[in-house]
């Protein structure tokens, strides 16, 4: 009996090696013991897609967040891609979503798999779903930004094998007409925001561009001050256009008066991004005297889906400011 039950212990101590036990109050909030790093908020210059060869820029984060894989945000993946004119440059990643957002020049994407051909040009944005490899042919110098979802699947340990949605167009002028509907309602004249949401049909609960990205193409007017505002996913913030003088500012608590305390400062300059961390207050100036436009990108589908989100904004009132869940 003794003979016979020795293997199968030592096929339960190897089983039990990997084994930890921690203490609740230690354990509970990494984030805030130390035990996981918290997302900096770092900034990337234009001067990556303006120069040099045909090529793909991460924008990389990993070793700040410990991922494996180059990654901006746990989560999320966002690349520059420089096409030089007459020169292709393929795109694949394991990823759920792929997002793509023409910052200049113009050409198409081959989609291997099908062979259609997805003509693109500055302003467009589009959308590819699981297991697409694309090749982007320039006609004239481009630079697309690209954002995916490959650090999450790499954080699972999964594979994206099921096409949620198929490729989708956002042309300029249809993001541009979106926007201008917006802004001729009367009603946002007293809005906090304003901009348009890009979605997909077939995401009619979370209204987002696909089950896991978020896309928002929103304008900064002349003299404009959105007010602080957080939410749980985390930004990655296309400046589309902006003149000297517009910024974010991010902190971590609110002042008295409702302002952002002790805020560190994110000058808006074209085609550059920079990340604002999840659970952040931040608030957006246009000092410039022209409107300036942004393309914030998020992993909010997924926390819309989780109802995860939670974002709030401070409201001026005639006792001070408060805290209010909704749009702005």
């Amino acid at each position: 009996m003794l003979e016979t039950s020795r293997p199968q212990a030592d096929t339960a101590d190897r089983l039990a090696a990997a084994a930890r036990f921690h203490d609740y109050r230690q354990a509970s909030n990494p984030l805030q013991t130390g035990g996981i790093t918290p997302i900096p908020g770092m900034r990337f210059p234009a001067t990556l897609h303006e120069q040099g060869q045909t090529q793909i820029v991460p924008l990389d984060a990993s070793t700040a967040l410990g991922c494996p894989a180059p990654a901006t945000t746990p989560g999320l993946s966002a690349n520059f891609v420089r096409i030089h004119q007459g020169q292709s440059i393929v795109t694949d990643a394991n990823a759920t979503s792929q997002l793509f957002f023409v910052m200049r020049g113009e050409g198409t994407a081959r989609l291997e798999d099908s062979g259609l051909e997805l003509p693109w040009q500055a302003g467009d944005l589009f959308t590819l779903p699981a297991k697409t490899t694309a090749t982007h042919v320039a006609m004239a110098d481009a630079a697309l930004y690209w954002v995916h979802d490959g650090p999450l699947l790499t954080h699972l340990g999964a594979e994206a094998v099921t096409r949620r949605f198929a490729p989708t167009l956002y042309r300029r002028d249809a993001i541009r007409q979106a926007l201008d509907a917006v802004l001729s309602d009367p009603e946002s004249k007293r809005a906090n925001r304003l901009s348009v949401l890009l979605g997909n049909q077939l995401f009619p609960e979370t209204m987002t561009v696909t089950h896991v990205l978020w896309a928002m193409f929103g304008i900064l007017p002349v003299a404009a001050v959105q007010a602080p505002h957080r939410h749980q996913s985390v930004a990655v913030d296309l400046v589309v256009d902006a003149s000297p003088g517009c910024y974010t500012l991010v902190g971590k608590s609110l002042a008295a008066d409702g302002s952002i305390a002790d805020p560190e400062r994110f000058a808006w300059e074209p085609h550059s991004v920079f990340i604002t961390p999840p659970g952040l207050w931040h608030s957006h100036h246009n000092e410039s005297g022209k409107p300036a436009h942004i393309l914030p990108i998020q992993d909010a589908g997924l926390h819309t889906y989780l109802r995860t989100l939670s974002i709030l904004f401070s409201r001026k009132t005639p006792a001070g400011h408060e805290i209010v869940d909704g749009a702005g």
